[in-house]
């Protein structure tokens, strides 16, 4: 299956990376000059969450030298998207830039940001036929029947979310199939456009997003500490962990053609306990399992109203469409990671 960007950077075509600066926009900014070092990357961030020191430290840690692209610092939802895309000509658009603060109760700014500054950029891919993939999130589902039952999500399970930052996600899916829909009536082909509802994401390069930062993250911060890792009881909550590598290359192989356009799953397609990713982390910094024994208390009833005790990404669908599959197991990865962490946690 050939890469539609690849085939593009050789004529000196872009890639653009809105929110390039945060945890996964730089992970990928470091992931796509790794498969082509002379391609120009585009980052496009407000840098109110994100940081320079991420695209640096990225760059860095995939060896693929200093960051020679260009840095537009500015909302999404605030360029001419119409403009940049007739001059820069890009191969392909990664679209990250979000509020990703999952506690955030601003509806309005939520949903403002998310959703409906992603509307114009939509258009103009689609218009413009260069491919866009755009993240999605699992929260979308909310807590959907499969949780109960806990078996995995499948694509239309998802719909019914349990906070404003998934349904300001679950309205850019909307978008976007309204779009399949419209193209497809009148032009015969859906663009080249695919929502990636990303799970659980941990790796390097998320020690600025504080709060929000991975459970596997917290923990290993805790202990390093010198401090007993704090989980809700019983610890049985489980969540689809997956690695931020697996996330890049799936986000990455989104863009190439032949690839379906829709909505998809990006999950490593098996759930982790909180109760293992504790285990793990503390088998990666080389703690014996009696040591900092982990810390249960009750839930917070404000927390509780919104909670997901379980979420699993059903992959059957990502497989067939984009032909990716996740390459990490996730305790074996949070096992890596903590080891990696302890390695370099003054610059964690």
């Amino acid at each position: 299956m050939p890469d539609n960007t690849e085939q593009s950077s050789k004529g000196g075509r872009p890639v653009i990376v809105t929110g390039g600066a945060g945890f996964v926009g730089s992970n990928l900014i470091a992931g796509l000059l790794k498969r082509k070092p002379n391609r120009k990357v585009i980052a496009v961030d407000n840098f109110r969450s994100g940081s320079f020191a991420n695209i640096v430290e990225a760059c860095e840690r995939e060896g693929v030298g200093a960051f020679t692209g260009e840095v537009i610092t500015a909302d999404a939802g605030n360029l001419d998207w119409e403009s940049i895309v007739e001059q820069a000509t890009p191969g392909a658009i990664y679209h990250l830039a979000a509020i990703t603060d999952t506690t955030v109760m601003d509806e309005a700014e939520m949903i403002r940001v998310n959703a409906e500054e992603f509307r114009e950029l939509l258009h103009v891919c689609a218009d413009s036929r260069v491919p866009l993939v755009y993240a999605s999130s699992a929260a979308t589902y909310g807590t959907p029947p499969q949780a109960r039952d806990r078996v995995p999500f499948p694509e239309p399970a998802a719909g019914k979310p349990n906070n404003v930052y998934g349904f300001s996600k679950w309205l850019m899916e909307n978008m976007h199939r309204d779009l399949i829909a419209e193209y497809t009536k009148h032009e015969g082909r859906a663009p080249n456009i695919v929502g990636l509802r990303y799970f659980n994401v941990f790796g390097p390069g998320e020690s600025r997003k504080g709060k929000m930062a991975s459970m596997a993250y917290q923990l290993a911060m805790q202990m390093l500490a010198g401090k007993r890792p704090r989980l809700f009881a019983d610890g049985s909550q489980a969540r689809d962990q997956v690695s931020a590598s697996d996330v890049v290359d799936c986000t990455i192989n989104a863009a190439r053609d032949g690839v379906t356009p829709g909505v998809y799953n990006l999950g490593s397609g098996q759930t982790t306990s909180f109760a293992d990713i504790a285990a793990a982390v503390r088998a990666g910094l080389g703690l014996a399992e009696s040591e900092l024994p982990t810390d249960y208390f009750e839930m917070p009833a404000d927390i509780r109203a919104f909670y997901q005790d379980y979420t699993c990404a059903d992959m059957s669908a990502t497989r067939k469409a984009i032909g990716w599959e996740p390459k990490h197991d996730p305790r074996t990865a949070i096992r890596q990671y903590a080891a990696y962490l302890l390695q370099h946690h003054a610059h964690a």
